[in-house]
């Protein structure tokens, strides 16, 4: 038995995107980005246009993430046992539809997303090229702008890819293929993050991070929110439970909308002054109901789900201010579409170029490299950034939870796990990554500290353990921070790449493959490239360190013996590679460093050798500490190993060895005979 939308729902959904379509008129009429162009003007229909479908493509882009991340964090899907108060809702004691809904919502939602795509595809042509939609050579016109030209193409791309959302969200039927199709659709807003404001700006790579992040944690939040309204009268008294869990994923949300809006905005901005520009304005206006909206969350948390009880689905204050919530939401949507379609005061285009390292990296040359300026030098990135603060804000809470609860956790771990985390954020953000697009020997070094060194620290902190002592299950059937990492730890997926043999294979021929194909150059050249590399090396890195010295659950460990040789085969290779770099007497990724002209006057190809060194030497010591490791581990393992066996001795007063010698005895009586 299923239960019908609640008018209330309908009503705070209809004034959400009315309220979204106001704010846009409003802010482009203040700031004339819809007014008409003095040379070739495609017409009004195409300047109130592209707003007007960009508003319907970011509403079904945060009700998909939304639904599909309530799905994957929040809701039961069917078939897990229900909580008494479903089985007292339903006669049948079935679980109430609500996940069903949802995914259904997810579905209609990507579908309205794509084909507000390939709307906002068109439109944008029209716009770019000032022609009308019934120009005669609009046609052949499209074609080229989707095929040769760069913003097209990324246009086209981010529609292929929305449209690979919607199918696979048709086929979603279980949680794991909920987080699945999320992940997708996270992916899918990459296209879209590229073309932005300030995208080729000389801060275009945090400019494209810090929008991507806020995208994603804007649709989740406001999505999320629709959704788990348009499913609260299926949910019944499940209610509130799922409307506390989604307050925890909300808070993490408003974090991080705060750091990426901080962020973009001061890229955008060239001093205060700018705030006085009717973008600067709008933007503020924008902060002023972002923060409204953390208001009303943080009410809502604090006041309103306490008093969530009962027939919580007809619960007043719950309307009262979700309903609030989707009006501020709509409204926040609105305003920032008339952002994106406002020129920011300081210009999208590069500075002048004064060299051609600035021309080829985007960024101006820094300082002569030195111990000092390897500390000194920042360009922060903010997926790591955030990455590595979240990280050990998580681990010290749970670290915290055992603590208050009478449970030890050992201080080295702590240490080792936020060590980490610091060299990590300083490899990602410091100098390693200021000189590592400018010289292959600091590209090197970045590549084995994040290789050999960070997940050293990482595997030490023991992560898993600590997360499923401290995480609490569900009892419901839904899936939490725990649940996920259980299914994780034990998917195919990551029994296969933790598998000792593989992960070695990976560790080490990973290498091989990245340097001597377009691969490197592509990481040099392109954000996306550069955050993949910098994923792939450290998590391969940290599945090897874990499959010789590491405590989580997971793989299946190799006896020690076998773990040495395992390190020392693939540390030789290692060593090989060192060496092969250093005696090469061509350039890799020569179209990049030959053309640099650095004022330094670096010999390329020297440095090159110097890379090599690198990987050669600076890989001994971490060998030696995991070599060290696993002795002292192994020593451990004999010791307990020992004592168990002494225990035993001494509860069946030694009858293995009194076995044996009778054995013995036996063999040489039969000898005697």
């Amino acid at each position: 038995m299923t239960a019908p939308a609640d008018p209330r729902t309908r009503a705070a959904v209809l004034g959400g995107g009315v309220l979204a379509l106001v704010a846009l008129v409003a802010g482009l009429a203040f700031s004339g980005a819809a007014a008409a162009s003095a040379v070739l003007d495609p017409g009004a229909l195409v300047r109130w246009g592209v707003p007007v479908v960009q508003v319907v493509a970011d509403s079904a882009t945060a009700v998909t993430l939304g639904a599909l991340a309530l799905c994957a964090l929040v809701l039961t899907p069917p078939g897990r046992a229900p909580t008494p108060a479903h089985a007292r809702a339903t006669p049948d004691g079935a679980p109430a539809p609500a996940w069903r809904a949802a995914s259904r919502v997810a579905v209609v939602a990507a579908v309205v997303w794509t084909l507000a795509l390939l709307g906002r595809l068109v439109l944008t042509y029209a716009r770019t090229a000032g022609v009308p939609l019934d120009d005669p050579g609009f046609g052949a016109g499209f074609a080229q702008f989707v095929t040769e030209i760069p913003l097209g193409r990324s246009l086209a791309l981010a529609t292929a890819l929305t449209a690979g959302v919607a199918v696979v969200s048709v086929a979603v039927t279980s949680m794991t293929g909920a987080g699945i199709a999320a992940v997708l659709a996270a992916i899918a807003l990459v296209p879209t993050a590229l073309t932005g404001h300030a995208a080729g700006s000389e801060s275009h790579e945090l400019a494209v991070s810090a929008l991507w992040v806020h995208v994603v944690a804007v649709s989740v939040w406001a999505g999320g929110l629709v959704v788990l309204c348009l499913v609260a009268p299926r949910l019944r008294d499940d209610l509130p439970p799922a409307a506390t869990r989604f307050s925890r994923l909300v808070g993490w949300c408003f974090a991080l909308v705060g750091v990426s809006g901080v962020v973009s905005g001061a890229v955008r901005l060239g001093n205060l002054a700018d705030l006085a520009t009717p973008y600067g304005l709008l933007l503020v206006a924008k902060a002023v109901l972002y923060l409204l909206l953390g208001l009303a969350g943080w009410a809502h948390r604090r006041a309103t789900l306490p008093r969530v009880a009962g027939d919580a689905w007809r619960s007043g204050p719950f309307w009262r201010l979700a309903a609030g919530e989707v009006l501020l939401m709509g409204a926040v949507m609105g305003v920032a579409v008339a952002l994106a379609s406002t020129q920011p005061p300081t210009p999208a285009q590069a500075p002048a170029v004064h060299s051609p390292a600035h021309e080829i990296t985007g960024y101006a040359v820094p300082p002569v490299p030195s111990p000092l300026t390897w500390l000194t030098q920042w360009r922060p990135d903010l997926l790591f950034a955030v990455a590595a603060v979240a990280a050990v804000v998580v681990y010290l809470r749970w670290v915290v939870r055992l603590r208050r609860r009478g449970d030890a956790w050992p201080w080295p771990r702590t240490l080792s796990w936020v060590l980490g985390a610091v060299v990590f954020a300083w490899v990602t953000s410091g100098g390693p990554a200021v000189y590592g697009q400018l010289l292959f020997s600091a590209h090197m070094l970045a590549h084995m500290l994040l290789a050999m060194v960070v997940p050293i620290f990482f595997v030490l902190g023991a992560p898993l353990t600590l997360a499923f002592r401290a995480l609490p299950r569900r009892p419901d059937g839904s899936r939490g921070p725990r649940e996920w990492l259980l299914t994780l730890v034990h998917s195919r997926v990551a029994q296969f790449f933790a598998n000792p043999l593989v992960a070695a294979l990976n560790f080490a021929g990973s290498m091989i493959v990245f340097y001597y194909s377009p691969l490197f150059e592509l990481a040099l050249s392109t954000h996306l490239g550069h955050v993949l590399m910098v994923v792939h090396f450290t998590l391969a890195g940290y599945l090897f360190a874990n499959v010789l010295i590491g405590v989580d659950p997971g793989p299946t460990r190799p006896p020690y013996p076998m773990r040495l040789l395992l390190l020392f085969a693939t540390m030789a290779f290692h060593a090989f590679f060192g060496v092969a770099v250093t005696q090469a007497t061509t350039l890799f990724a020569a179209d990049h460093f030959a053309g640099l002209g650095l004022p330094w006057r670096v010999d390329a190809l020297a440095d090159q050798e110097v890379g090599g060194a690198i990987a050669w030497g600076v890989g001994e010591f971490p060998t030696v500490v995991l070599a060290i490791a696993v002795a002292l581990s192994w020593a451990r393992h004999e010791e307990r190993t020992a004592r168990r066996d002494d225990r035993r001795a001494d509860r069946d007063d030694d009858a293995e060895l009194a076995a044996y010698n009778a054995r013995l005895a036996e063999l040489a009586g039969r000898d005697g005979g």
